[in-house]
């Protein structure tokens, strides 16, 4: 019966020992230190992904577009994240640049970052040139979801390469792999800080006086320069991890001689990806399948979320709709600080990950997190039907009524830092008997994450729009599978032997 394919790790470094090259050589360990440079990168990406998720969900309203079809242009992340970011990390499984395996693709996918944000950022002013006049702006969309597209297939591109490195520097010490993903998720927090902090900033049109144009005024020039930002952060985060990481090249030989199957297999194979990556679901055991299903219910109650955080707090806490006075702009300016608290925590959280994993166990602690965003999403609900009920025409909301939902999105960043980093340890450690690589073990998960975000995509808008085009409802369904997810986690998934605290003798 065949198996899944073997990973072709490149061999690792070593050192000699003081008994000369005759004795036993034993395997150098990546400093943390170099850990935590290569996960850098992961700061600049997020930078990016904070504008999209504070600012472009309500620009895209602002170009034309109606609430109930805003959710649609975020089909493009999920659909590129269920093609790109596998083949991606299947092809880089295999590659044998003499620059590594994972670092080219880590700096053409930043290229492409910077190539799309730029499209993004001056797309209302492409769309003037090519004749925008109307309230809505066609030309300025098409430039808009051409490079909305192409940015999050650069995100793809880049995330799952500096994942899989950090798995292959790594290897099999599981604690430093679980120490690796805190890394990347506390600079996931540091870049979410920085870019929703920027994304909150209302006067950055007076910093760049030349963003502000015939096509592009204030709420726009201030989205154009937070581009410009982060176009320069991206560069330098991606060059301190690729200078940080001492990748070898894989060689074609090193790839013949890891196992002695690989060199009877036939090059359909190798062109046969997806087919190799949905074969792999049969070989699976019992837990990969639960923290697949729990991590696709967990997206389910994320991605909402993350499309209409700051509409939310534009519409149901502000009172304003896009384009129509200043109440919606601030009540985005609102959401973008809160979102920047949440990503304070987010990072505090990352500190303590791996301790809270050992004493209580990595499905536990899933759980629980799980548990806190479903009741945090009813208590967004909540406050939502309690400004309802206030007659405050076109004041602005309650302090009291911020400040709760100030506290909504700072308490989600517990349950969002662990979504970003115990997942991906589970599943990096659980399969590796299988013989994956990492790039294609993290293909695997990529999927329970994308496709949840496919039927959200498709399905938020319209499902808001048929109980009267508020947030709400799309809130409720990710209460329910928040909490469900966590149930789960906390009943079906076994503290092992890889959750339990190594002794060290």
């Amino acid at each position: 019966m065949p198996t899944p394919q073997s990973e072709r790790r490149p061999p690792r470094q070593v050192r000699q020992s003081p008994g000369g090259p005759g004795a036993s050589a034993r395997p150098t360990k990546v400093k943390l230190r170099t850990l935590l440079r290569v996960a850098s990168v992961a700061g600049g990406i997020q930078f990016g992904w904070a504008l999209q998720l504070s600012l472009l969900t309500p620009y895209v309203q602002e170009l034309g577009i109606p609430h109930a079809w805003a959710s649609i242009i975020w089909l493009c992340g999920p659909l590129s994240g269920l093609f790109v970011q596998p083949i991606v990390g299947h092809v880089s499984d295999r590659c044998t640049s003499r620059f590594g395996r994972r670092r080219p693709f880590i700096l053409a996918g930043a290229v492409s970052i910077v190539v799309a944000v730029l499209v993004v950022g001056f797309s209302a002013d492409i769309g003037w040139l090519f004749g925008d006049r109307g309230q809505i702006k066609i030309r300025a969309i098409v430039a808009f979801v051409f490079g909305f597209w192409i940015l999050d297939v650069a995100n793809n591109m880049t995330q799952g390469p500096c994942r899989a490195l950090l798995a292959d520097l790594t290897e099999k010490d599981h604690r430093r792999t679980r120490v690796a993903n805190a890394y990347f998720s506390l600079f996931m927090a540091v870049g979410n800080i920085l870019g929703y902090a920027t994304g909150s900033y209302s006067n950055w049109f007076k910093i760049f006086p030349f963003t502000l144009t015939q096509a592009c005024a204030v709420n726009c020039a201030n989205l154009k320069s937070a581009f410009i930002i982060d176009t320069i952060f991206i560069i330098a985060t991606t060059f301190i991890s690729l200078s940080a990481a001492n990748e070898l090249p894989l060689t074609s030989h090193s790839i013949s001689s890891h196992s002695g199957e690989e060199t009877s297999r036939s090059s359909s194979e190798h062109e046969a990806f997806m087919w190799e990556l949905f074969g792999t679901f049969k070989y699976l055991p019992g837990v990969v399948w639960v923290i697949l299903l729990v991590t696709a219910l967990t997206w389910i109650g994320w991605f909402p979320f993350l499309l209409f955080d700051t509409d939310w707090m534009g519409r149901e806490i502000y009172g304003g709709e896009p384009n129509v006075g200043k109440r919606y702009a601030d009540g985005v300016r609102m959401g973008s600080l809160g979102l920047m608290l949440n990503s304070v925590v987010l990072g505090i959280t990352s500190v303590f990950m791996e301790k809270l994993c050992r004493k209580w166990g990595a499905g536990f602690t899933w759980g629980i997190s799980n548990i806190l965003m479903s009741l945090c999403f009813v208590g967004m609900l909540i406050i939502t039907a309690i400004r309802s009920s206030l007659n405050i025409g076109f004041n602005p909301p309650p302090d009291g009524i911020v400040i709760a939902s100030l506290i909504a999105f700072t308490v989600l960043g517990i349950p969002l830092a662990i979504t970003y980093s115990v997942p991906y340890a589970l599943v990096s450690t659980r399969i590796e008997a299988l013989g994956l690589g990492q790039g294609l073990s993290m293909g695997v998960l990529n999927l329970a994450i994308v496709i949840p975000q496919v039927i959200v995509s498709v399905g938020a808008g319209p499902w808001d729009e048929l109980f009267g085009g508020s947030n709400s409802p799309a809130f409720v369904i990710a209460a329910l599978a928040a909490f469900i997810g966590g149930l789960i986690a906390i009943l079906a998934i076994p503290r092992t032997r890889v959750d339990k605290p190594r002794m060290h003798h």
